[in-house]
């Protein structure tokens, strides 16, 4: 369990936390939010120990392990399964397994592990580093955007993973609906502060909305009641019979601590500019094939894309996405097949690697300038804004930027341009949580079409009208939405990992499996009662572990409270000890109950 109490954190005149409290309970997956810089990262440092704090206390328990997806890539070993069995704990030296699993969930395949870590891209790289972070088997997991580099397949594989880990993890990620199905709780940063909640990221953002209702209303409150306080003042401090009491007011307004008007949050909001266009079919897509040896990345591809329809292109990394939206956008030329658009079609194409692209020297306002001609400075500006680069942040030069900010102005560059076509290669890579609520919005309200590559599955569920999936060497067309292709067809690799655990079941006759069921059934039904059982008392024990930890909370504030916080501390060692012995019995429970089923 993890205890941090009156934490700050500024950088010259800059405040990041100011007086930030919070714990992390047992077993309790948290999900990290808050807006780009407002100090998520800089709070995993701090608890890692690379960051000193200005003020505050941080309490883990003895031999309490911390687990950290490190960003920096360094290797030691000649191939990639020595680089990734070197961080098993001690008593699983020899278990070289439990490194193949992570690795193959990550997307590597059998034929890489006697690879040179080095020769694989950056991101596979850092999924190495993943793969051992998570082979330590930490108490506490800090993850920072470990979803960034991953593609759908093993994202399903790392929520699966994260959701039956047994320590406590706090993740950053930006993909909501990630977050959303991994985590148990949600904090946030929000105005130096910390907020957490028991729930989503819908919850959390609804008590931070009534939050600051509340506090608006109460700040309006004071202000009229010192207004009237200040009348009586003025009015009554030249009245003998009525001075000593308006002297006595006038004191009391000097001690009231005001609240002051909180500032409005800039968000990221724009629309595309669209090309008007008489088209009902805007591109034609016949016979389309390509690779860069014989061995082609997609063939005999057949596509219409209508205005407003969304075309989402999905699959592991480096088999071909990226590569069909350079078909598309005239970059590559195709090995067989056509591309063809309507006379009055206009593309807007955001690519990240277009980052070579943007000049060094120039200005942001000046790099959304060359993306129209036409637009009035005040249009460029209102982009720039809408980019969150306002006021002085649009003179910026581009070669001061950072990588997300950089992506930022791609992304107003297309904005800018006139288009009915819009390419988006990864468009949530760099922006938080909000900004790709405003982006899946605006897609969705584009009159023209568009092709998508992300593995954002909830961008995917809103926006998706067709399908081009990279699965198993090839590239397939589905006519459907994403949720339709997860019910009819799903994940090939995903299909084959369900159906070997089933293999043996399949060979036994419908007359075998009966009798099996119904003899399964009389030794799981007291099993199955001992299970409810203990996870009730793990419910209870946690409700009390809760509780517990909120009075933490409360005494920390108090200057006199050192013998009560030694109780509470002591109580929680208790309920500790008690709830891991019931999940210890529970573990035994659930390992009958899977060898029986």
């Amino acid at each position: 369990m993890l205890q941090i109490s009156g934490l700050s954190k500024s950088f010259g005149s800059r405040k990041l936390l100011d007086q930030v409290t919070f714990a992390i309970g047992q077993g309790e997956r948290v999900g990290l939010v808050g807006r780009n810089g407002s100090g998520k990262s800089t709070m995993f440092k701090i608890i890692l120990g690379q960051e000193t704090s200005d003020e505050g206390s941080i309490v883990l328990p003895k031999s309490y392990r911390l687990g950290y997806l490190d960003q920096h890539i360094k290797f030691s070993k000649p191939t990639l399964l020595e680089e990734c069995i070197q961080y098993l704990p001690e008593e699983q030296a020899y278990e070289h397994y439990r490194a193949e699993k992570i690795l193959f969930g990550l997307g590597f395949e059998a034929k890489d592990m006697e690879r040179a870590p080095q020769e694989f891209s950056g991101g596979y790289q850092l999924r190495i580093n993943l793969t051992k972070c998570l082979l330590q088997e930490p108490d506490l997991l800090l993850l920072d955007e470990p979803t960034n580099y991953l593609d759908i397949l093993s994202m399903r594989w790392m929520r699966k993973f994260l959701i039956s880990f047994r320590g406590e993890v706090v993740i950053i990620t930006h993909d909501r609906d990630f977050m959303d199905s991994v985590c148990t709780h949600i904090m946030g940063i929000h105005r130096n502060k910390v907020l957490k909640v028991k729930g989503d990221t819908q919850k959390y953002y609804e008590q931070l909305k009534q939050d600051e209702e509340i506090y608006e209303k109460t700040r309006v409150n004071q202000e009229k009641k010192i207004k009237h306080m200040n009348e009586f003042v003025e009015r009554f401090r030249a009245k003998a019979t009525k001075a000593t009491q308006a002297q006595s007011l006038m004191k009391k307004i000097d001690k009231i601590e005001v609240l002051e008007q909180l500032d409005a949050e800039q968000m990221m909001g724009f629309h595309f500019n669209y090309a008007e266009t008489p088209a009902k079919k805007l591109l034609e897509i016949e016979d389309l094939s390509f690779g860069y040896s014989e061995a082609p990345l997609f063939e005999n591809l057949n596509i219409t894309l209508k205005p407003q329809d969304c075309l989402a292109v999905i699959g592991k990394n480096g088999k071909g996405k990226t590569t069909l939206l350079k078909v598309l956008a005239g970059d590559l030329k195709p090995k067989q097949g056509k591309v063809t658009y309507h006379p009055t079609a206009e593309m807007g194409f955001y690519e990240q690697t277009n980052r070579k692209n943007l000049h060094p020297n120039n200005t942001i306002v000046q790099e959304i300038e060359q993306s129209n001609i036409e637009l009035a400075i005040a249009q460029v500006r209102a982009i720039c804004g809408a980019m969150m680069f306002s006021g002085d942040e649009a003179l910026k030069k581009i070669k001061v930027l950072s990588g997300g900010e950089q992506a930022r102005v791609l992304l107003g560059k297309v904005i800018a341009h006139k288009s009915n076509i819009l390419l988006l290669d990864e468009p949530t890579n760099h922006l938080d949580m909000e900004a790709i609520e405003v982006l899946t919005q605006e897609i969705s309200r584009f009159e023209g079409a568009s092709i998508i590559v992300t593995h954002n599955e909830n961008m995917l569920r809103k926006l998706a009208t067709q399908l081009v999936v990279f699965s198993q060497g090839s590239a397939v067309l589905f006519n459907g939405s994403y949720e339709e292709f997860l019910e009819k067809l799903g994940w090939e690799e995903e299909e084959k990992e369900t159906s070997s655990k089933n293999k043996n079941d399949t060979k036994m006759s419908r007359h075998d499996r009966a009798q099996k069921v119904i003899e399964r059934s009389k030794l799981l039904k007291p099993l199955k009662s001992k299970q409810k059982q203990y996870e009730s008392e793990i419910e209870n024990y946690e409700q009390e572990l809760e509780k517990l930890n909120e009075s933490v909370m409360k005494l920390v504030q108090s200057p006199d409270s050192n013998a009560d916080m030694q109780e509470v501390y002591k109580s929680i060692g208790q309920i500790q000890l008690k709830i891991e012995k019931a999940y210890t019995e529970l573990e035994s429970v659930l390992s009958e109950i899977e060898d029986l089923s």
